[in-house]
């Protein structure tokens, strides 16, 4: 089985689990994707019965060895092509994604190699996340959760989530990109803010944007 849609759901099912340890549950990928939760039990389904996924149910989602081969070519795919389209066609990093979910299932493996090769093989997609390479090895950088890091942590930015676009243009906006070098310097009182050091100045930054920045330990 490996159709348009069982590709969406073994990548979906990757994100989920790419940067923290809990496995994905069926109502939870329902929201990833923006599905019914009765579409999404009948598809996940039909993904066990083609050994892409282990789920019992009302159980969590996991990838097979099959399944993760499959997502990470998909996740491959997805990343050479936003760093295709920041590099060489001038988009900025929060309109790439929409463009690669459409052009990841339509550019053959050839031309797709191809442009990774024309760019140097990069390790990394416009937002920090790890390009796997064609072999399916990935080499994720060591990096604590912004909300997570103590006062007096510097590190540079190693990825940033691009779930939100107007958080990346709020970011851009604020001088703070991968490789900015931010300082902790701790939460606000009350507001639940966290206030960090960056090339530009002091910044306040709201705890949605904390949960989606990552810096190097």
């Amino acid at each position: 089985m490996q159709s348009t849609a069982a590709e969406d759901y073994v990548k979906a099912i990757y994100h989920h689990t790419e940067w923290q340890p809990e496995p994905v549950t069926p109502s939870q990928l329902a929201t990833r994707l923006g599905l019914a939760n009765s579409t999404v039990t009948e598809m996940v389904k039909k993904l066990a019965a083609a050994g892409l996924v282990h789920h019992r149910p009302y159980g969590a989602i996991e990838l097979t060895r099959k399944g993760s081969l499959l997502a990470l070519r998909q996740v491959r795919r997805h990343r050479v092509v936003e760093t295709w389209l920041v590099e060489r066609h001038g988009y900025e990093w929060d309109e790439v994604h929409d463009e690669a979910e459409i052009l990841e299932h339509a550019l053959s493996d050839r031309l797709l190699e191809s442009i990774a090769r024309s760019l140097g093989d990069p390790v990394r997609d416009p937002h920090g996340d790890p390009i796997p390479a064609s072999d399916g090895t990935v080499t994720r950088p060591d990096a604590v959760l912004l909300a997570e890091a103590r006062a007096g942590h510097e590190g540079a930015v190693v990825r940033i989530s691009d779930n939100d676009p107007a958080m990346l243009r709020f970011l851009a906006e604020a001088g703070i990109a991968l490789d900015s070098v931010l300082t902790v310097l701790g939460q606000k009182p009350y507001s639940g803010s966290i206030q960090v050091r960056a090339s530009g100045g002091t910044v306040d930054l709201g705890p949605e944007v904390a949960r989606a920045v990552w810096l190097a330990t």
